[in-house]
């Protein structure tokens, strides 16, 4: 991520203060200024959301490149939404994004088994010894990035958006286009899968 994400620079004054909604219509409308406020306003968001499912600056900035270029050409569908959250909107953008991301990737579970250094696996062994749960301990740590790498996408973005984000399983069937009960299959196969590599380190 670059330096941008925290110095994104003065908006225009004209476009300060005003509500997202009432950016996103004039944005719809052309008004580039006004999208440009909202890039800035909520770049950051984006950035960090990115950053659950990958670590290099280049594939979080293409996550976020990509999450505005779609909401730019969907701003006609936001404007439609009646008391609709613009922040809520653009995450269930950039968590498909990701998603699209992943699967493009196309990325094992086995692809990362050789990640984690001996101190990194010493260091989890010692935490899931000492009694703490082991899928908070994978989910919430500095090594859960390289622990879900070796989900399948599906299940990965499942556990993050139920276990890091805090989304409802009613949000992420209607970010990803998927039933309530489909959800819960993913993150019940995700846990169980999480749990078995996990094993590995005890």
């Amino acid at each position: 991520m670059d330096e941008t994400a925290d110095n994104p620079g003065p908006a225009p004054a004209h476009e300060l203060g005003r509500p997202d909604a009432d950016l996103a219509a004039r944005a719809r409308d052309g008004d580039e200024a006004a999208f440009e406020e909202l890039f800035h306003r909520h770049r950051r968001r984006v950035a960090l959301i990115a950053a659950r499912f990958f670590r290099e600056r280049a594939q979080i900035e293409e996550v976020v490149q990509e999450s505005f270029a779609k909401a730019f050409f969907a701003l006609g569908e936001f404007t439609n939404l009646r008391d609709a959250s613009f922040a809520a909107w653009l995450a269930r953008i950039a968590f498909n994004a990701c998603y699209d991301e992943l699967r493009r990737r196309k990325r094992r579970p086995e692809a990362s088994l050789g990640e984690l250094s001996e101190e990194e696996a010493g260091h989890l062994r010692e935490r899931l010894r000492g009694g703490v749960d082991a899928e908070a301990a994978a989910i919430s740590r500095d090594l859960a990035a390289k622990l879900l790498a070796r989900l399948a996408p599906e299940d990965r973005l499942v556990l993050v958006m139920l276990d890091v984000e805090g989304l409802s399983v009613a949000d992420i069937a209607g970010t990803l286009g998927w039933t309530a009960s489909k959800v819960k299959v993913r993150a019940h196969r995700a846990r169980a899968q999480l749990r078995r590599v996990l094993g590995r380190f005890l």
